[in-house]
C-alpha cells in the first residue's frame, strides 16, 4: 500500500510530498548524507534503497511533488533564503542489519593545525591565576 507523506527541506523549509510504501520507516531528513547509507534519485525505485537524495524544488516525478508551503520550524538552517533553495538534502530510511537497527556514524572531521598563527599575548589575558598567579 502506498501513502503520501510530507517532509520539508532542512535548508529553507520548502515542503514536498512523496508517495511511498507504508513499510518504509523514516530515519531523518538532513542536509548531509548519512555515512553508510546509499541514496537514489527520486525518479528511481527507492523501496530497496537506504534513502533518497533530493534537490530542493527539483525532480518532480510521479512519486514526488513540491508544494506551495514553506515550513518555519526551529531546525531550518536558513529560513531567510528563498524557497525552493535548490540545495541538496537527504531523506534517510531506517536500516537493519541482522535484525538490528543501524545507527548512523558521525562524519569524521579532519582538523588541521597550523604553525603560521602567532601565539596569544598572555599580558592581555594572563589566564586563570591572574597576572600574579593567584
Amino acid at each position: 500500500m502506498s501513502y503520501s507523506v510530507r517532509y520539508y527541506c532542512p535548508h529553507c523549509g520548502q515542503v514536498f510530498e512523496i508517495e511511498r510504501a507504508g513499510y518504509l520507516a523514516d530515519k531523518s531528513v538532513t542536509p548531509y548524507p548519512l555515512i553508510g547509507w546509499e541514496y537514489v534519485s527520486p525518479g528511481d525505485s527507492f523501496e530497496s534503497a537506504d534513502g533518497i537524495q533530493l534537490v530542493c524544488g527539483n525532480s518532480s516525478t510521479d512519486k514526488l511533488s513540491w508544494t506551495e508551503m514553506v515550513m518555519t520550524a526551529d531546525d531550518i538552517e536558513s529560513p531567510e533564503i528563498d524557497s525552493p533553495c535548490g540545495k541538496k538534502f537527504y531523506l534517510s530510511f531506517v536500516r537493519f542489519e541482522d535484525g538490528v537497527e543501524v545507527e548512523p556514524r558521525p562524519d569524521p572531521e579532519t582538523v588541521e593545525l597550523s604553525d603560521s598563527q602567532p601565539s596569544p599575548d598572555r599580558s592581555q589575558n594572563p589566564g586563570p591565576g591572574g597576572p600574579f598567579g593567584f
